[in-house]
């Protein structure tokens, strides 16, 4: 999981981040459209949502050392279900490299739709 913020504000409900996570197997992406400063709570209940309940229960999450996968929130939903959160090293491409792709791609078709708009 990583996160994508500093974009214009967009959507009837003015997002203006997201987080991008990709599946390790499928290789699908998903992107969250979530206000850049939410509090912990809306985000865990997005990640639920979105996440947990369509496709189950994750075992393990990779991620960077970002502090958002680093708070207490993370370390007790983890300890609560019993899964566990892996970090990787800073810029690693075998275990970075999805979904830094992913956010590369992202920002393109962003900057063209944007582009396109103006």
């Amino acid at each position: 999981m990583d996160c994508v913020t500093a974009l214009p504000p967009g959507g009837d409900r003015s997002f203006n981040a997201f987080p991008v996570s990709v599946d390790r197997y499928r290789k699908a992406p998903m992107f969250l459209p979530r206000h850049k400063y939410d509090i912990a709570m809306n985000k865990s209940i997005m990640i639920w949502n979105r996440v947990i309940s369509p496709g189950g229960l994750l075992k393990n999450i990779i991620s960077d050392r970002d502090p958002k996968f680093t708070s207490a929130l993370w370390k007790n939903l983890h300890k609560l279900f019993g899964t566990r959160l892996s970090f990787s090293t800073v810029y690693h491409p075998q275990t970075d490299r999805s979904e830094e792709k992913m956010i590369q791609t992202l920002e393109e078709m962003i900057r063209v739709f944007c582009a396109y708009i103006l």
